[in-house]
């Protein structure tokens, strides 16, 4: 049991008694479920977004074309989602490991803090005198003529004197008559604790996030040792995709995501349940803005400055040393002088053209030659048998008959170039390497 303020200047604080929290789920902790479900968001969104990629659902919107996501990138698939899984397996054991400090949630304090809040109100009204005498007014005379049709009213004119209002109330573990708060100062402080201090937190929290991944991640662009060390394997992946958002050096990834949003939550002084929502969003936003789409529909993207495409400029080769900011807003890029500035159109068509020109060449490479007058192919030891009729001997050969090329497996090159054409102007599904079988 704790006592409250017991002066009777203001309303007095209410006796609170605090009790354990009892967790959002039964079958899990509140501090599991904290881990829990950034993992849990991550896998959702960008199976999501992997599943536009494999049936091509929004080609207008990609900001590369599939031919550049099979030849551009550095780094398989499969090592991708290993060094995610890796960094989220970081990431749950040092929250496991700060566990054990965090202190066991409690309830029973918020109409404390309700009553506190109402009590910073009522000595806000205490300056409204004041105010009004400034202007040339008398609040005295203002409150006389209106006490008595708004009462209320008249109190907050002279400064927050409701000497009417009485309430019976818990003061030191016994009942007393004592002053109280009007109706609407206890409104206010409600909307003040339940919604204006969490979004203040949560804002806090966002700028923290912003300034620390800002200064670290233009750090291992600037420094080259950081760079080559750590950095350098997360931009492996020119084209980024959803779920490559956190594939990162294991160290980098810990500094950069891990001990960054863990930090913007501590010294916002947020609840285990607040930190769901913070870790969970900072988690989304950082895969939509990999995804690789620019998508008009998509709010995380309308909401900030921070989006897809916007960062996908910082992962091509020509923009690697500007737009550092990640994963909300772009201020500290404006203010420092690294955001991107020029058009990218031309650039990012150069890239088009280059990769489908290297994939178009690799599947020339690896298909059969076909005859260039168009007459039916024939095999080796055919050609053999026809140049032994001539004139002019030739030494005869050891080489085993082949088959003809119109014999092989890969027969119709016509047809095998038409659907990888297709795939190419998205409208075949071998996107990611699986291929649609409709």
């Amino acid at each position: 049991m704790t006592t409250a303020n017991a002066s009777y200047a203001l309303p007095p604080l209410p006796d609170y008694t605090l009790k354990p929290l009892p967790p959002l789920l039964p079958w899990i902790s509140d501090a599991h479920l904290a881990l829990a479900l950034p993992i849990i968001g991550y896998w959702l969104v960008s199976g999501l977004f992997h599943l536009i990629d494999v049936y091509d659902l929004f080609p207008k919107y990609r900001l590369h074309t599939p031919a550049e996501v099979l030849k551009r990138n550095h780094v398989s698939r499969w090592d991708v989602f290993r060094d995610v899984i890796i960094q989220q397996v970081i990431q749950t054991a040092f929250g496991l490991l700060m566990g054990f400090f965090d202190e066991e949630p409690t309830l029973g304090k918020d109409d404390y803090n309700v009553s506190w809040y109402a009590q910073k109100i009522r000595l806000a009204q205490r300056a409204i005198p004041f105010v009004l005498a400034s202007a040339g007014l008398n609040p005295r005379a203002l409150a006389t003529k209106v006490a008595a049709s708004h009462p209320i009213l008249a109190g907050a004119l002279t400064g927050g004197q409701y000497p009417g209002l009485l309430q019976t109330m818990l003061v030191a573990g016994e009942e007393k008559l004592v002053l109280g708060f009007a109706s609407w100062e206890i409104t206010v402080a409600k909307a003040v604790y339940w919604y204006g201090v969490p979004a203040l937190q949560f804002f806090f929290g966002i700028l923290a996030v912003d300034t620390w991944e800002y200064f670290l991640h233009r750090a291992m662009h600037l420094n080259k040792w950081l760079y080559v060390t750590f950095h350098s394997r997360h931009h492996r992946l020119y084209v980024p995709y959803a779920y490559g958002a956190l594939y990162n050096h294991p160290f980098e990834g810990f500094l950069l995501d891990t001990l960054g949003t863990g930090l913007a939550y501590l010294l916002a002084g947020m609840t285990i349940r607040q930190s769901m929502w913070f870790f969970t969003g900072c988690t989304i936003k950082t895969v939509d803005d990999h995804c690789g789409y620019s998508l008009p529909f998509d709010p995380l993207q309308r909401l900030t400055s921070n989006n897809a495409g916007y960062h996908d400029i910082h992962h091509q080769s020509w923009g690697i040393k500007t737009n550092f900011s990640q994963p909300f807003f772009t201020f500290w890029d404006k203010y420092l002088g690294t955001m991107w500035q020029g058009d990218v159109a031309a650039r990012y068509e150069k890239g088009r053209q280059a990769a489908q020109q290297k994939l178009e060449q690799e599947q020339d490479n690896q298909a059969p030659a076909k005859p260039s007058d168009g007459r039916p192919s024939i095999s080796v030891a055919e050609a053999e048998m026809n140049a032994q009729s001539q004139p002019k001997p030739i030494a005869r050969t050891t080489r085993k008959k082949a088959r003809s090329v119109s014999q092989s497996p890969s027969e119709n090159l016509k047809g095998l170039r038409n659907k990888m054409n297709e795939s190419l102007h998205g409208k075949g599904g071998n996107v990611l390497g699986v291929e649609r079988t409709h």
